[in-house]
C-alpha cells in the first residue's frame, strides 16, 4: 500500500491571502474547500507515515508521534520547515531521521537544538534511497537556495514532486526523460506571465517542463492566488493538466 496525499498546494502566503478581498481569496473564505496551506506532502505505507516538507504548523493535530517514520525536506525555507519547531520537543529517545539538501545554514536553529529529529548528511543526487515499501531519489531544482525535489517510485510507477524550482536544471531533466513519469507535481505559482518570476514557475513554464519530461500527468502546485483568480476566469488548461488541491490523494493502484 503507497498513498500519496498533498497536504499543502499554496505558496508561501497561501488562499486566502491575509488581508486580500480577490476573487479567488473571497471564495476560499466562504468555501474551506477552496483554501491552500504551504506546499507539502505525506507518503503513507504499512510502515507509516514519512512527512515531505513541513510548513504546516499543526502537524501534531494531524499525525500521531508514533506514526512518523522520516521526514523528506526540498529546502530550509521557512513555509517548508515550521512545522518542525513545535514538534523537536517530543519528550522520546527515538529519533526521526530527516533528509535534506546541501544547506549548511539550515533554518533558524534546527541544527543546534533539532530535538527528536536527526538531520542526516546531505543528500546525494540522483542516488535513490530504498524505503522498502518505496524508493526515493533527490533530484536537484533551480531555486533562491540549496532546493531538491523528489522522484518516488513503487515498482513501476512513478510519481515526481518538485516544487520550489523555476524549470529545471539540465541533468535533472535528462533523468526524468530517462525514468518516465506518471504523475508530475510541479511549482506553478503565477499565471501565465510575460517575463516568468524568478524563483518559481509561471503557467508557461510550468507547461513547458511538463512537456520536456513527458510525464502522462501533470499536477500544479505551490499556487497563488493569482493563479486561483486567473483560473477563476474561465482559462482552460491541456487534457492531462490539473489544478491541485489541498488533501488530494495519488496512488500506484487508483491515481487520483
Amino acid at each position: 500500500m503507497l498513498e500519496f496525499q498533498l497536504t499543502g498546494t499554496g505558496n508561501a502566503g497561501g488562499v486566502p491571502l491575509w488581508g486580500c478581498d480577490c476573487p479567488a481569496c473571497s471564495v476560499a473564505r466562504r468555501d474551506p474547500s477552496k483554501r491552500r496551506q504551504s506546499a507539502s506532502a505525506v507518503i503513507r505505507t504499512n510502515e507509516g507515515v514519512t512527512l515531505l516538507d513541513a510548513g504546516i504548523t499543526d502537524l501534531a493535530e494531524h499525525f500521531r508521534f508514533e506514526e512518523v517514520v522520516r521526514v523528506l525536506l526540498t529546502h530550509f525555507h521557512m513555509d517548508h520547515v515550521q512545522g518542525l519547531f513545535p514538534l523537536r520537543w517530543a519528550e522520546s529517545e527515538r529519533k526521526i531521521p530527516v533528509y535534506r539538501p546541501d544547506d549548511p545554514e539550515g533554518a533558524d536553529d534546527l541544527y543546534k537544538h533539532p530535538g527528536v529529529f536527526q538531520f542526516l548528511p546531505s543528500c546525494e543526487h540522483f542516488r535513490e534511497l530504498d524505503f522498502g515499501a518505496f524508493a526515493v531519489t533527490p533530484l536537484p531544482l533551480i531555486h533562491s537556495r540549496a532546493t531538491q525535489g523528489f522522484l518516488i517510485r513503487q515498482g513501476h510507477w512513478r510519481l515526481a514532486y518538485l516544487t520550489d524550482t523555476v524549470g529545471l536544471p539540465e541533468q535533472t531533466l535528462e533523468y526524468l526523460q530517462a525514468n518516465p513519469l506518471d504523475e508530475l507535481v510541479l511549482d506553478c505559482s503565477e499565471p501565465p506571465c510575460d517575463t516568468p518570476p524568478r524563483n518559481h514557475n509561471d503557467l508557461n513554464s510550468a507547461l513547458s517542463t511538463w512537456r520536456e519530461t513527458g510525464a502522462r500527468r501533470l499536477w500544479l502546485t505551490h499556487i497563488s492566488h493569482r493563479l486561483d483568480t486567473w483560473l477563476q476566469q474561465g482559462a482552460a488548461l491541456p487534457e492531462g493538466v490539473f489544478v491541485a488541491r489541498d488533501g488530494l490523494s495519488l496512488s500506484p493502484d487508483h491515481g487520483a
